[in-house]
């Protein structure tokens, strides 16, 4: 299973939740960020190689159909609801993204 978390600038949120699921033997996991600011931007290949997109807004959703149209309707793609509140490995943030991101592994992992 290919988790692809994404989130704006792919600064906090997105590399927190690779951080968390990087050892997990259930999935392979990688980040990048939807803005042209992003240190690693999401491209097509990404989007390919994912089975589940994790983005972290609904703006996020948003700007991979602008960016990507003829792809976006092909996605498994889930809001996780996470707003840019924290900083890298936050305690809370890493909670947040765990009580997300469990339910649908567990949904797809049965």
């Amino acid at each position: 299973m290919h988790l692809l978390f994404l989130c704006s600038r792919n600064q906090w949120r997105s590399p927190t939740a690779e951080a968390v699921y990087q050892n997990d033997p259930r999935v392979e996991v990688r980040s990048a960020g939807v803005s042209l600011a992003a240190r690693r931007r999401v491209t097509e290949k990404l989007l390919l190689w994912a089975d589940l997109v994790l983005v972290m807004e609904h703006e996020h959703k948003q700007r991979l159909r602008e960016q990507f149209p003829d792809l976006f309707h092909d996605l498994n793609l889930e809001v996780l609801d996470i707003p840019d509140d924290f900083e890298f490995m936050a305690p809370e943030l890493v909670t947040l993204i765990q009580e997300r991101v469990e339910p649908l592994l567990a949904d797809l992992c049965a």
